[in-house]
């Protein structure tokens, strides 16, 4: 199979973020959670598509509704919404600035990491034209700045 190892990261990817949001999301907290797996949803697969279709990135490979978009619905649909949950709920608040910024740094630098990797080791992501690596944190950054944003002012005292 042309594919196997790719199939392999993905479907991995997808059992692994699932127990992860299975083990570090309270019970308490699912509604919270609900809204800010929407909320990701809409930011990254809107931003997702408009960087497949300008050419930006392309997925040679796709798990999922390969006809349907050229986008990858694992990552843009699932996988980082999902993640973009744990950053949320276990956001450090109350802690100190550096605290603050070293870990809304570390969340995308992570997850940047990890694309670098399948970039160059398999063929689930390509990069086309000026895209880079930054700005694959940057556009991360952004997004979960902005669903921070979102969820602490929807669930306001």
């Amino acid at each position: 199979m042309a594919y196997k190892k790719e199939k392999t990261i993905i479907i991995s990817a997808l059992t692994v973020t699932f127990f992860l949001i299975v083990r570090f999301v309270p019970k308490d907290k699912i509604r919270e959670a609900q809204l800010i797996f929407l909320f990701k949803q809409v930011l990254t697969w809107l931003f997702g598509l408009i960087v497949v279709e300008m050419g930006l990135i392309k997925y040679p490979y796709r798990l999922f509704f390969k006809k349907a978009s050229k986008s990858s619905f694992s990552f843009e649909y699932f996988i980082y919404p999902a993640l973009s949950v744990l950053y949320n709920l276990h956001y450090p608040e109350k802690r100190k600035l550096l605290v603050r910024i070293l870990f809304n740094t570390l969340y995308p630098s992570l997850i940047t990491l990890l694309e670098m990797i399948a970039l160059k080791y398999t063929r689930l992501i390509k990069y086309e034209k000026n895209w880079s690596w930054y700005w694959s944190f940057i556009s991360m950054f952004i997004t979960n700045y902005l669903s921070h944003l979102y969820f602490k002012w929807f669930f306001k005292n």
